[in-house]
């Protein structure tokens, strides 16, 4: 007896534990790729903002290396500028505070680091959901085949028909579950590894880009801004 094998003759067979595994596994699918999806977007954006910021050291002034960063609301590099600008000038226009026990070294790399591990919760945003997706649907899809098949073994006991072409359908469509665990946590995988590759070397940019505004703003110079006699160049403050 011809059977019909497929993902529409398991789901027809199936009862409500393998088709709410199944669901399941749509479900984990559908948020792996909207989250791919919107992350590496996200992520190509901030890269495009990495000539900006190496364009800023070649302003005149702070004022118009500002305005080369952009207008963006989250651009790392112009929240970063503005974070350190603040704390520099808070740091030496007030006073009988507690930072006045930090130097103004110390005040401005402790805002500088807040304004990065922001960022940084920012990126790794989502990933945590292509993890959970990539660790468990492969054992949702194993759990939805171990349960089709014993589905499947009680319907043919029960009709007492247990011949080679009444098994191998309903075995070979709870086997699709385990295909279907696959295929949802295989993507997952690439692209969790994928973004978290990518969120590394912009942030090796980003963490560059605080280091050098550190220098900048507690001694008016850049370190790597070095002439060839050796001195350091000054962007002068806007």
């Amino acid at each position: 007896m011809e059977q019909n094998i497929g993902l529409l003759a398991a789901w027809n067979q199936a009862d409500a534990v393998g088709r709410t595994v199944a669901l399941l596994l749509l479900l984990m699918s559908i948020a792996t790729w909207v989250v791919i999806v919107i992350k590496a977007l996200s992520l190509m954006r901030y890269k495009r903002m990495i000539k900006p910021s190496k364009d800023f050291w070649h302003s005149e002034d702070l004022a118009s290396g500002i305005k080369k960063l952009g207008d963006q609301a989250d651009n790392p590099f112009l929240l970063l500028t503005l974070e350190g600008r603040d704390a520099a000038a808070h740091h030496r226009n007030t006073q009988a505070h507690l930072h006045d026990s930090l130097d103004i070294s110390d005040w401005i790399t402790r805002n500088l680091r807040y304004t990065v591990d922001g960022f940084t919760a920012r990126l790794q945003s989502g990933l945590s959901i292509l993890a959970t997706v990539g660790s468990i649907a492969p054992f949702v899809g194993l759990f939805g085949t171990v349960w089709g098949i014993i589905h499947a073994l009680m319907a043919i006991g029960a009709s007492g028909n247990a011949t080679m072409d009444t098994v191998a359908g309903p075995i070979g469509e709870a086997l699709v579950m385990t295909a279907a665990g696959l295929a949802v946590a295989i993507p997952a995988v690439i692209g969790y590894n994928a973004l978290v590759r990518g969120n590394k070397s912009l942030l090796l940019h980003v963490n560059a880009f605080a280091h050098d505004l550190h220098a900048y703003f507690v001694t008016g110079a850049r370190v790597s801004h070095i002439s060839e006699n050796g001195k350091v160049l000054p962007l002068k403050k806007g």
